[in-house]
């Protein structure tokens, strides 16, 4: 009986969508249902089930992450209740702080979310009851690209603006029909393939019926479950020591998307300060910063994450009973106590190394290495980095090793630890534009004070001077000791391992480096901050990069290092080394071997040293780079197939050319990804192109210190990145054509006639299915990582 007093309501649904399908499938100029409409009782299609994976498909690819247009994130049902607003999280004019807006965080109903000028999307009605179609902002801005498809696999026009440079417009329903005017091809999805008719009849019939959502399940298992329990006891012990610990753990795990890696479909969690105990609803503390002063007594909490996961903000920490043995071993086994707490006052803040001077330094820098690959992708993935200016205070392709903890200084040395400890503070805490001037001055002085104190200690300390055995080499087992880090314009990935041909400089980061970088980058950063806060961080973190370089000098005859310090930092930049930087240890000389031929130039002093580091780092380098190291042109990896090794072999003269042999490398997106296919089987590689610089020591004018002659490319297996710049699909069997193609390109237009052929555009007709089979390939590769791609800074080849 219920099934039959349902079914004239579901009939009736059912025949909305398909005259609306049908109306898109026979209509030369289509009609849309624009009449005031009833809210139906029930809902014809589940959120979750029948509109999600619309949005997830077609939509959350722009607009996932806080620089998502309008802040319409939709990724849960939260976001696409709260709706969109005028202002834009990313504003680097910005006098003053803006309000954070953080979904399930700052508001936490939808009136709230009016009350800070967020404005529906779904509907535009009192109390929340729809008034039909013309009422729905999504509505309108998804009819408008219905009515004005792009043809496909086109360029775009040029009156259609794309990238981070795109000043975005958010209409609201006062003024859309002006906007869509104004803006034609201003419809969402935007500058893309549209929704399928069918797409759009379920959206359009979803909306009309009021629109629900509902939250995305969360349904732990026993095990899971016992696990929160126990972890968030582990986080909550009341002993002095025990608070302190958590603390530093908190800050170092809250951008963290936590799981169970020993349970079998763990769900993902965050780690917050909530005002209620375990056992209750979470309430998090509202502070901007996660070592803010809170205002209320907390807990630490695991709390679910109930959206679709994005792989820009997908950086994952595994818990499991090896790590929490591991960090009771760590922080809790040596016999440390403390008097007082430390607060949480201005100067706590700014001074990590101060405020958990308590717990053994060597302690904090094994636990960072541990995990070294997340620590680095936090502030290389995390809300700082976004954006040209902030980005290009590094080059487009480096190495990156640690010092090893038995020997770093910092951390063995008491006395040497006592005299860096005040010197290590960070700017930005102050972000009155008044301030960046002082602060500059102070932490930059503070710096070179610190620079020159560790310059001192270390060649007094061994006056033969740097040893092989002072890099760390993962203990053996860790693959997190040897990185490869990308910048892609505006966005930077991290990967284990030293992939590419061997850079222009390389990093070496010890305690001190790495847990600055850390918290100026992510937790003394504020992404809502103001002007002068930005570039206090920005400025600062030219001097992290600096200082890694000079720690890397001691591994080179004392002879070369003016040299290549000189190439780093050629034209205007000799100017600010004068002025910003502290000197260089022209006098301490190095164990490693050189021969006399190493010492002929700078690029040979970086093949010796990297082979020496490819052979101190052995057994934890992984898969051998073939692709980009192979000079002989003979290597063979006996795990690839016969068709991966073709690949190989057809793909590796890419990666031996530069700008000046090889024209179309400048030409490249930064992050191309190249699917091959033969009948079933995909293969998936992306074509990295590394832009070479005069320096990257200046926030503007970047553009006047590139060099397009020394370009490279760099040919990685898999994706890398969260944003690419475009893609490529082509057959195996064309392999060969689609290279030769790309050889033989000297400008734009050649290569516009690569991507005719070859490109998957914006406008292609299988844009989004193609975009999706990437993800596919991540998922099945490494799942845990695998998060939605963000094409906002997919180009218009």
């Amino acid at each position: 009986m219920k099934f039959l007093a349902r079914s004239p309501r579901r009939l009736l649904g059912a025949g909305l969508f398909a005259v609306i399908a049908l109306i898109f499938a026979c209509s030369d100029i289509p009609t849309y249902p624009h009449a005031e409409q009833t809210v139906a009782s029930r809902q014809s299609f589940s959120y979750q089930s029948d509109i999600k994976p619309i949005l997830e498909n077609r939509c959350m690819a722009c607009h996932g992450c806080y620089d998502a247009p309008c802040q319409l994130k939709l990724t849960s049902a939260e976001g696409i209740k709260r709706g969109a607003s005028l202002l834009q999280v990313y504003d680097a004019a910005r006098l003053e702080d803006m309000p954070p807006t953080r979904l399930g965080t700052d508001a936490h109903s939808e009136a709230q979310w009016r009350e800070q000028g967020f404005f529906s999307v779904l509907h535009d009605a009192d109390e929340g009851n729809a008034s039909g179609l013309d009422g729905s902002l999504l509505f309108r801005m998804l009819e408008l690209a219905q009515r004005n498809p792009l043809p496909p696999n086109s360029r775009l026009p040029d009156d259609i603006k794309i990238g981070t440079d795109h000043a975005f417009s958010c209409p609201t329903l006062e003024n859309i029909a002006d906007y869509a005017q104004a803006n034609p091809h201003g419809g969402m999805p935007y500058a893309t393939t549209g929704l399928s008719a069918a797409e759009f009849a379920r959206i359009s019939q979803w909306i009309a019926e009021g629109a629900v959502t509902e939250p995305m399940p969360w349904q732990p298992s026993a095990a899971e479950q016992a696990s929160i329990e126990r972890w968030e006891a582990f986080f909550n012990q009341r002993g002095q020591r025990e608070q302190l610990v958590a603390r530093y753990l908190f800050e170092h795990l809250f951008v963290a998307h936590i799981h169970f890696p020993t349970i079998s479909g763990s769900s993902f969690y965050e780690l917050v300060r909530s005002s209620t105990p375990p056992g209750e609803p979470i309430m998090p503390l509202r502070t901007v910063r996660p070592n803010d002063a809170p205002d209320k007594a907390f807990y630490y909490r695991l709390r679910p994450l109930r959206e679709t996961l994005v792989e820009k903000t997908h950086i994952t920490y595994g818990l499991d009973d090896q790590r929490m043995q591991r960090w009771r071993q760590l922080f809790l086994g040596d016999d440390w106590d403390l008097a007082v707490l430390p607060g949480y006052g201005y100067s706590e803040r700014a001074n990590p190394f101060a405020t958990f001077n308590a717990i053994p330094a060597k302690a904090r820098y094994q636990f960072m290495l541990d995990t070294a690959e997340y620590f680095v992708r936090t502030f290389i993935r995390g809300p700082v980095c976004r954006g040209q200016v902030a980005t290009d205070v590094i080059r487009d392709q480096f190495w990156t090793v640690f010092e090893d903890p038995s020997q770093e200084a910092y951390v063995n040395d008491p006395l040497y630890r006592s005299q860096a400890t005040p010197l290590l503070g960070l700017p930005g805490q102050n972000s009155d534009l008044l301030a960046l001037g002082s602060a500059w001055l102070e932490y930059n002085g503070k710096r070179n004070q610190y620079l020159e104190l560790r310059g001192q200690h270390y060649a007094a300390r061994k006056p033969a001077g740097a040893s092989l055995d002072e890099i760390w080499d993962g203990d053996g087992y860790n693959q997190d000791a040897l990185l490869t880090i990308f910048r892609h314009h505006d966005s930077a990935s991290v990967r284990r391992g030293l992939w590419g041909r061997v850079p222009d400089t390389i990093w070496v980061m010890d305690y001190p480096l790495l847990e600055r970088t850390y918290y100026e980058l992510v937790v003394n950063f504020n992404v809502f901050g103001s002007l002068s806060h930005q570039a206090q961080t920005r400025l600062y973190f030219d001097l992290i990069r600096n200082g890694a370089e000079h720690n890397f000098l001691r591994y080179v005859p004392a002879e070369q290092r003016q040299g290549l310090y000189d190439q780093w930092y050629q034209g205007q930049a000799k100017l600010k080394d004068a002025i910003a930087y502290t000197g260089l240890d022209l006098e301490t000389p190095t164990t490693l071997s050189y021969s006399p031929s190493d010492r002929s130039d700078n690029r040979s002093v970086m093949r010796r040293f990297a082979a020496q580091l490819a052979e101190r780092g052995s057994a934890v380098a992984g898969t051998p780079d073939t692709l980009n190291r192979c000079p002989q042109d003979n290597c063979q990896r006996p795990d690839l197939t016969p068709a991966q090794q073709q690949i190989q072999q057809l793909l590796r003269p890419l990666a031996q050319e530069t700008g000046a042999s090889l024209p179309v490398i400048p030409l490249l997106p930064e992050v191309s990804f190249l699917r091959v296919t033969n009948g079933e089987e995909r293969w998936v590689y992306s074509l990295v192109h590394n832009r070479a610089h005069a320096n990257v020591a200046f926030m503007f004018g970047e553009e006047d210190r590139l060099l397009p002659q020394q370009d490279d490319l760099t040919i990685m297996e898999g994706t890398l990145g969260s944003y690419p710049n475009f893609s490529f699909d082509v057959e195996l069997q064309a392999l060969p054509d689609f290279v030769a193609a790309l050889q033989a390109a000297t400008d734009s237009e050649s290569l516009e006639r690569v991507a005719d052929r070859w490109g998957v555009r914006r406008t292609h007709p299988q844009f989004w299915e193609i975009l999706a089979d990437f993800q596919q390939y991540v998922e099945e590769t490494d799942p845990v990582q695998a998060g939605l791609f963000d094409i906002n800074r997919y180009q218009n080849l």
